[in-house]
């Protein structure tokens, strides 16, 4: 596994979720490419077997996302923030507008 900073720096949890968030990084690649195979393949055949395989990759990025939501600071607070609803992305919780410096208009 490489690291963004010495791996001896880092402490178990630290190390655990650097792996849980590459490995999310590469199952959501994997669905991207599988995806555009899908889409430009004419065999029937084969684009059953890719879209099966771009499901699955689907599957383990959703298992990654709720061990992260378990094991990450944030996650879960966010999570329940934009899942599975049907207010608009950008107004949170809330429902109010978000502030046009996206929250770092304080670190003048």
């Amino acid at each position: 596994m490489q690291f963004t900073e010495p791996a001896e720096t880092l402490d178990q949890r630290v190390a655990d979720q650097a792996k849980a968030l590459k490995s999310l990084m590469e199952e959501i690649e994997a669905v991207n490419y599988y995806n555009q195979r899908v889409a430009t393949t004419p065999d029937q055949e084969l684009k059953a077997l890719l879209a099966h395989n771009r499901d699955e990759e689907i599957e383990h990025a959703a298992m990654l996302v709720e061990w992260l939501r378990r094991n990450m600071d944030k996650w879960d607070e966010e999570l329940r923030t934009y899942l599975f609803t049907t207010a608009p992305l950008t107004h949170g919780e809330s429902g109010a507008a978000p502030a046009s410096d996206l929250g770092v208009g304080g670190l003048k």
